[in-house]
């Protein structure tokens, strides 16, 4: 069996290779006034891989973990007394990795916070979906638009663009790649009503194939689209992507009454 830490026992085994097993008494070395304890040999073993723990666990694992942990303190002692702790490049380091452990510690704390926010609104049943009403939303909607489309940032842009694509379809590759900010998935893509914006998914509901419509604003900017296809779905294909939907959608009922609850204004910036 091949063990990662194993590699640095040949430079330090030398002094212990009269012992058959490790001493277990406390403490387990010392540097100078530095004493490294079984605590700290046990505070260790977390962060091995499961193959180095079992190793850990005999009596020349656990002597190789002790000499490894006594040569990391040695060399922290060497770099504290000639004065690498207390240089310009060490303590500008640490400082740039708290900075990016803070960063990672607030964004869990966020995701965790909404996280749980969410368990608890599916467990109070607020965001349970019946099968009458997948039903009745398949009645309405049993199909699935594909659409292209070009989004851009301004309206001056964006009517420049669709006056184009009137006159000339085919140019629809060449303004896409010249204006369009859209993200690769949004470029091309299929979706059934409410798996994507509303007012788009209706306007491409009510186009003709292959008629550029546009343009239309909202908060990912001014698009301009194509509707491409459309086909009728099964009820087994349906139903799962449907329940999605509702569930989202009663998500943003309670979104929107917590909106008037903590008065929420989203200021717009200029066009």
């Amino acid at each position: 069996m091949k063990y990662p830490f194993l590699l640095l026992l040949p430079l330090v085994l030398a002094g212990c290779q009269q012992d058959s097993a490790p001493t277990r008494a406390l403490p387990a070395a010392r540097i100078g006034k530095q004493t490294i304890t079984e605590q700290d040999i046990n505070d260790r073993l977390p962060f091995l891989s499961a193959e180095d723990r079992e190793f850990a666990k005999t009596p020349l694992g656990h002597q190789n973990l002790v000499q490894i942990i006594t040569r990391e303190k040695l060399i922290a002692a060497d770099a504290r007394t000639t004065g690498i702790a207390d240089s310009d490049e060490y303590r500008s380091l640490l400082a740039d990795k708290r900075a990016q452990l803070d960063q990672i510690y607030n964004e869990f704390a966020a995701d965790t916070l909404e996280r749980l926010w969410y368990h608890k609104l599916e467990e109070s049943g607020s965001l349970a979906v019946s099968n009458s009403e997948v039903d009745d939303y398949f009645k309405k909607y049993p199909y699935e638009m594909t659409i292209k489309q070009i989004i851009v940032d301004n309206a001056q842009t964006a009517d420049q663009v669709l006056r184009t694509l009137k006159a000339y379809p085919s140019r629809w590759k060449e303004m896409e790649r010249q204006y369009s900010t859209a993200p690769e998935a949004l470029k091309q893509f299929s979706f059934m009503p409410g798996e994507y914006l509303d007012n788009i998914a209706v306007i491409a509901a009510n186009s003709p194939s292959g008629k550029p419509q546009g343009f239309f604003k909202t908060a990912q900017g001014f698009h301009i689209i194509m509707k491409t296809g459309e086909r009728r779905l099964s009820k087994k294909d349906a139903e799962p992507r449907i329940r999605e939907v509702l569930k989202n959608k009663k998500t943003d009922d309670v979104l929107d009454s917590l909106k008037n609850k903590y008065e929420v204004v989203i200021y717009e910036k200029s066009e």
